[in-house]
């Protein structure tokens, strides 16, 4: 196992955090400082340390979570919002999230202690696909479809093109369901505002093959096993063990 994924999994860091954890000097691997995030671990008879410490990977876990809105992504809240995880007392420890959403967005997120796996669903390279369902005020003229099929522009980015979508009209605007492989910083908010919409209220529905269903909002579940095999499918890993 790469150092950095063990990293991940014994809850320390993401494996892209992994690489500033090292920079600390804290980590020894057989009482030396390692040369990487790269470096090859052998569980059985490599000893990997933090201040010391020996370290183990954590068991895998894997929950989802429906975020209000009004609560950040991150562990430290703000002067003005909460972080979700106060609304997770018991969550393991280096539970990690699988991207974001931000402070005024809700809906499904996935959250796990494999740090390796939250990576790969949230790289590109990957394509995993995300939908949400925004309610919007404005018309969807045929302007906007026709972006909305050819690729949505954004200023000095390249365009966004929905894998699907779906506008169904309501009183001021209607429900635009949009499907994502991508996960740019409040894409969605930008997209919406891009097909010259405004935004009242954003949900994500799904993430890959998991969905948000009846999970009410601050609810978390644990993913059931032919949930957590699909995920690890959809980004080329094995199992862990422990779900095999």
């Amino acid at each position: 196992m790469r150092l950095a994924r063990f990293l991940a999994r014994a809850g320390l860091a993401s494996r892209r955090g992994a690489g500033d954890l090292l920079l600390t000097g804290r980590i020894a691997v057989n009482g030396m400082p390692p040369a990487g995030p790269g470096d090859r671990v052998d569980l059985e008879r490599d000893r990997v340390t933090l201040n010391g410490r020996p370290l183990a990977p954590l068991g895998v876990s894997w929950l989802a979570f429906h975020k209000p809105p009004g609560y950040v992504t991150s562990r430290r809240g703000t002067a003005r919002h909460r972080s979700l995880f106060a609304l997770l007392p018991a969550a393991p420890r280096g539970l990690l999230t699988v991207g974001r959403l931000d402070v005024y967005s809700e809906g499904l997120l996935l959250c796990t202690t494999d740090g390796d796996a939250a990576h790969r669903l949230m790289h590109p390279r990957w394509q995993v696909p995300r939908t949400y369902r925004v309610r919007v005020t404005g018309a969807l003229d045929r302007a906007a479809r026709a972006a909305l099929t050819h690729g949505v522009p954004l200023a000095g980015e390249a365009p966004v093109r929905p894998t699907a979508w779906r506008f169904r009209p309501g009183s001021g605007g209607g429900e635009l369901e949009l499907e994502l492989r991508e996960g740019r910083s409040r894409l969605v908010r930008r997209v919406v505002a891009a097909l010259g919409l405004g935004t009242r209220r954003l949900v994500r529905v799904a993430y890959g093959p998991i969905r948000l269903g009846s999970l009410g909002r601050g609810r978390a579940r644990p993913l059931s096993a032919p949930e957590i095999a699909a995920l690890y499918g959809a980004v080329g890993l094995p199992l862990p063990p422990s779900f095999r």
